[in-house]
């Protein structure tokens, strides 16, 4: 069983885990260097943990011990740290409505060819820096049956709280991982077989509807950022350019819908 310990202070080392969790900047540095990330509610925690993933400690009030404790049962070096709601507040930065909060051990990522093995359909993410839209692609990726995800070096982290979150953590059973940068991203999805599709706007673009009218095999939509899209060299290395028509002026959908459109267009 997990051990529980009432906090009335910050003294513990352990509580490290959870300082400033709303300062953006210093979680994108200490969680990946210290192999950990934060899965928040129990529902969060419980898919961690079905996922294999393990937790370090649990962090929550009172009130969810019953719930939580279960869920932890079989991790005898995780510590559950019960305190006040000020106390949690004081340190995590935000008051706690989602019953807990566990620091997680990070688990080791897979190479991308390991992780193409055995897919067919993939979705890689260039250099998106919102969290939210992260967690929102990874929630349409679950939802409509892609198999992984593959993410550039400055994508933002799929673990990151909000990621999590938003994803009803769906980014802790769909497989992930980092690609290098281009060009070398796209001779490792071409080596597994990939058609690599960009999804973009461009004057020799072919629409959706006609590219999923008769699709290759295997393929790899590859969406861009937020402000400016895909990079040229992403557009370089892609073998077709795909684009959702719009109406009324609109130019193109926000990041996360656009990938939920055009996965649902290859399920029909």
């Amino acid at each position: 069983m997990a051990s529980v310990v009432r906090i009335t202070d910050f003294s513990h080392n352990g509580l490290q885990d959870y300082v400033s969790l709303t300062d953006v900047a210093l979680r994108k540095v200490t969680e990946p260097e210290r192999g950990l990330y934060i899965a928040e509610s129990s529902k969060v925690i419980q898919r961690a943990v079905n996922a294999g993933h393990i937790p370090r400690s649990v962090l929550l009030q009172e009130q969810w011990l019953a719930d939580i404790e279960p869920l932890v049962a079989d991790f005898p070096e995780c510590i559950i740290y019960v305190g006040s709601s000020v106390l949690l507040q004081e340190l995590t930065g935000f008051e706690m409505h989602r019953g807990a909060l566990a620091s997680m051990q990070r688990p080791e990522l897979p190479s991308a060819p390991d992780l193409l093995a055995n897919a067919t359909r993939v979705v890689v993410l260039e250099d998106i820096v919102d969290h939210t839209n992260v967690g929102a692609i990874f929630r349409a990726v679950a939802g409509l049956g892609a198999d992984a995800v593959l993410i550039t070096p400055r994508c933002a982290d799929p673990l990151y709280r909000r990621s999590v979150r938003v994803s009803m953590g769906t980014v802790l059973q769909v497989p992930w991982t980092r690609l290098p940068e281009w060009p070398e991203a796209r001779e490792i999805l071409h080596k597994s077989g990939f058609h690599i599709a960009a999804m973009a706007l461009s004057d020799d673009a072919v629409l959706l509807r006609e590219f999923v009218s008769n699709p290759p095999s295997k393929i790899a939509l590859v969406f861009g950022s937020e402000g400016d899209g895909l990079s040229r060299q992403a557009l370089e290395a892609c073998d077709t350019v795909v684009t959702i028509p719009m109406l009324h002026g609109v130019d193109s959908l926000n990041v996360a819908s656009a990938s939920a459109v055009a996965l649902y267009a290859l399920t029909e």
